[in-house]
């Protein structure tokens, strides 16, 4: 009884620090093909060594991440290790880079793109692809240890949308901009659209309409680089114009912006995303492309170069991760299953630990093609919060048998957790009455803890006989 006592203590006091989806969760997606060979082992080795060679402890509980040259970090890569940590569900070193942000932030709240070690503006203003990364890994962070913590990642989530809406999206266009000073339909970056993100910040900030017209944007950008450019498979250029044609701006970029190097190479990643977590045809479409790029054109995965034209002649001369890893999720689309799995193996035996890009982008398309890049619940349900105190909140039969109907208000989020603190089901409510079936968990004594968006619970304890 002791013992249930200091569990119960612990669930109502200590609310802040509790794990939603501890690593690994081995979600298996609702849209595409998973690799055989899969192993979440493997997502865990590549974040080890990734944690040992990039992360720096700026001793006043910031963490940045080293860039290229290590004396240097960019707002992109505390933006991938803030996605890491998040799924890795690593509360330490997450609070750290967003803290380190939140320290570099401009006139628009988005965070500088280049800093000197712990401090110091080194390159002033957004890049995009940073707000969105950072933005969508605060709703993992929400989802993981919910808000009401010394963080607040929900309101810190959509302060950063609105400001990624105010001052990184073309007004009237919905083209994505390439950061906040910068770009629109004069000049994009194809490898920052994000839309499965957007229909995300959509849900998360009830603007469902908006976002939906900036991923049915990137589409119609996509589409139109591969057109204009008359591309083979889903090689787009690394930056063009909102009509598809190479930027007169992009003249200061590798090769001006019209290849398929370094920039580009992330597309069919985060594409792929969009197809697994919402089955989206373009994204399914653009997937495939890709992936049959690599098993028709290229003979297969061993034989992919860092640069294309657009054409598809190579231009580059390593095999490496960021090319190899991105093709490998776009074939979790491409309906070839052997194609996948040699995929899948070749990623995982590139071994570039001190390489920033590389192995960076290689530990996040690992957790994607094991499962562990997952879209959260709090980003699928509406956010609109109500009065749990005016409410009633009761649940029956008790003790039970087995199933147990909850009533209580629409919108909350019920937690069963077992007598040694473990959550072993959680759901988003959406309606006042919710069935639960605990037919297959052991007899004894749980506790439903029903919470609100206001960070307030109602904790009750029910007994399965």
């Amino acid at each position: 009884m002791k013992n249930l006592l200091l569990v119960m203590a612990f669930l109502l006091t200590a609310e802040s620090w509790s794990q939603t989806q501890p690593f690994p969760a081995n979600k298996v997606y609702g849209n595409g093909i998973m690799a055989v060979p899969k192993n979440s082992q493997d997502a865990q080795n590549n974040y080890d060594t990734w944690k040992t060679n990039f992360v720096e402890d700026c001793n006043n509980g910031r963490y940045r991440v080293k860039f290229d040259n290590p004396g240097e970090t960019v707002s992109e890569g505390i933006a991938y290790g803030m996605l890491l940590s998040a799924y890795m569900a690593d509360k330490v070193l997450f609070d750290g880079f967003w803290l380190y942000y939140k320290d570099h932030v401009n006139g628009n709240g988005v965070m500088n793109w280049k800093i000197n070690g712990c401090s110091g503006t080194a390159g002033a203003n957004g890049a995009t692809d940073a707000e969105l990364d950072a933005a969508f890994a605060l709703i993992v962070a929400d989802y993981q240890w919910a808000s009401s913590g010394s963080i607040n990642y929900k309101s810190d989530a959509k302060a950063l949308i609105a400001a990624i809406k105010n001052y990184e999206i073309e007004a009237n266009t919905f083209v994505l901009k390439p950061g906040d000073q910068f770009g629109g339909s004069q000049i994009t970056n194809i490898s920052y659209f994000s839309p499965a993100y957007y229909r995300a910040f959509g849900v998360f900030t009830n603007d469902v309409a908006f976002w939906n017209q900036v991923a049915a944007k990137a589409y119609t950008v996509i589409n139109n680089n591969l057109t204009q450019n008359k591309a083979v498979g889903g090689l787009v250029s690394d930056w063009c114009e909102a009509s598809g044609a190479y930027s007169a701006e992009a003249n200061r970029y590798a090769n001006a912006g019209k290849t398929y190097t370094y920039d580009a190479a992330r597309t069919p990643w985060r594409i792929a995303v969009d197809y697994l977590w919402y089955g989206t045809p373009d994204a399914k479409t653009y997937s495939k492309k890709s992936s049959d790029f690599v098993r028709v054109n290229l003979g297969g995965s061993a034989n992919i170069k860092d640069g294309y034209n657009q054409n598809g002649n190579v231009i580059g001369q390593w095999h490496n991760a960021t090319f190899v890893g991105a093709f490998a999720c776009a074939a979790m689309a491409g309906e070839d299953q052997a194609h996948l799995n040699a995929s899948y193996i070749d990623l995982k035996n590139l071994n570039e630990p001190n390489s920033y890009f590389n192995h960076t982008l290689k530990t996040l398309y690992s957790l994607l093609l094991t499962g562990n890049f997952y879209l959260p619940l709090n980003a699928t349900l509406s956010n609109d919060t109500f009065d749990l105190e005016k409410s009633t909140v009761t649940l029956y039969p008790n003790p039970s048998a087995d199933r147990i109907t909850i009533n209580a208000p629409g919108q909350s989020t019920i937690s069963i957790i077992s007598s040694s603190g473990s959550i072993i089901h959680q759901q988003k409510t959406t309606s006042e009455l919710t069935e639960i079936n605990l037919a297959n968990q052991s007899r004894g004594v749980y506790f439903v803890k029903i919470s609100n968006e206001d960070f307030k619970s109602i904790t009750k304890k029910v007994i399965l006989k």
